[in-house]
């Protein structure tokens, strides 16, 4: 089992200008490896929709790689996305599914079905390109290089141990710069990154 710093510092070590979409337990410790426009923090709104909203930017821009740090809890909400994923041949996006078994920033309550639902088994039956499963940070750090230059969709399952953050905010206190802004005027700069390719 990994920490959330094992599988987010190698992933921000190789990454080059891939579009990284988080949410929930990922979004602090993101923002603070990565100061990129071309990330967005799916926080604020409709919890399960970050893979979603990841999957629309990889369709938009082909031509850039679109890494989304979903949360077991996130993608259990929103299992239609990897079928739509398959079904739009989406080359660009690749799925990380960071499971901890719980809804971590939102009170730590249980995720229905963790450690009985194989989210890479329904990855694979969705037809995904990629399915890669990992409990063990080297062997993480060592893929990470080649899971990010394959073609996709790719999914990656990673188990990681549960953290004790709690509520994510944009009034000014939080650290990280792209939850410094609103939601809106991120969007404005995330799409002007996005539209200079």
């Amino acid at each position: 089992m990994l920490t959330l710093a094992q599988l987010l510092e190698p992933l921000s070590r190789h990454r080059t200008s891939e579009v990284v979409v988080t949410t929930m337990s990922a979004v602090r410790p993101w923002g603070l490896l990565s100061d990129s426009d071309l990330d967005f923090a799916s926080a604020d709104s409709a919890m399960g929709h970050a893979a979603d909203l990841a999957l629309g930017v990889a369709l938009a821009v082909p031509s850039r790689k679109v890494v989304c740090l979903n949360g077991d809890g996130s993608m259990l909400m929103c299992l239609g996305t990897l079928a739509t994923a398959v079904e739009t041949a989406a080359h660009n996006f690749i799925l990380i599914v960071s499971d901890n078994g719980e809804y971590e920033i939102t009170g730590h309550q249980p995720v229905p079905g963790s450690g009985r639902v194989d989210y890479a088994g329904l990855a694979e039956a969705a037809g995904f390109r990629q399915v890669h499963r990992y409990d063990d940070a080297r062997e993480w750090a060592a893929a990470v290089p080649e899971i990010l230059t394959s073609l996709g969709p790719t999914f990656v399952h990673v188990e990681v141990e549960p953290g004790n953050q709690g509520p994510i905010g944009r009034d000014g206190s939080e650290a990280a710069r792209y939850l410094q802004h609103s939601l809106a005027d991120w969007a404005r700069i995330f799409r002007g990154a996005l539209a200079a390719r």
